[in-house]
């Protein structure tokens, strides 16, 4: 028992001292059984939370090093709505512009400790439909995506010092 605690201390020190070369991203969805907009089926809801979290470390990679990015992510609405098609699996349409995504967040960049820029967002996109440049290899979440990144790029790396 001994062991495997202090394998795991060893890897939290390691951890510690990774993330002062390179940005740390932690994304935590609260309370994501009350989220507005999520698919039915518990593993097509795990699928947008995993896809969702990938993408956002993906995007604090932009950071500069040592800086680190916490995300709390308060509600979701994807785009659309979701229709059953087959054993609880949903197929998302669109049918109207009124359906656009939405994500409501809370974030804070960090460095040594300190924090450097923190805040409450409503992303939301309510001309998704009318835009050219989705972009088809992010998938079932692409309009979402598109949302954020636009997001970060005009918050988090407008701010971000360095």
């Amino acid at each position: 028992m001994s062991s495997v605690i202090g394998k795991t201390a060893l890897a939290a020190v390691l951890a510690l001292g990774a993330g002062v070369a390179s940005a740390d991203v932690t994304v935590n969805f609260v309370a994501p059984e009350k989220f507005l907009d999520l698919p039915v089926d518990r593993q097509e809801r795990e699928e947008v939370l995993r896809d969702l979290s990938i993408h956002f470390e993906k995007l604090g990679s932009q950071l500069p090093a040592g800086q680190d990015l916490t995300i709390e992510i308060t509600d979701v609405d994807l785009v659309g709505r979701g229709y059953p098609v087959h054993s609880a699996r949903e197929m998302r349409l669109a049918r109207n512009v009124s359906e656009w995504p939405s994500i409501s967040l809370r974030y804070t960049v960090s460095a040594n400790g300190q924090v450097l820029s923190s805040g409450a967002e409503q992303l939301k996109d309510m001309n998704f439909s009318s835009r050219r440049d989705v972009r088809p290899e992010h998938g079932k979440l692409r309009y979402e995506i598109r949302m954020i990144d636009e997001w970060f790029k005009k918050t988090i790396l407008q701010k971000a010092p360095g």
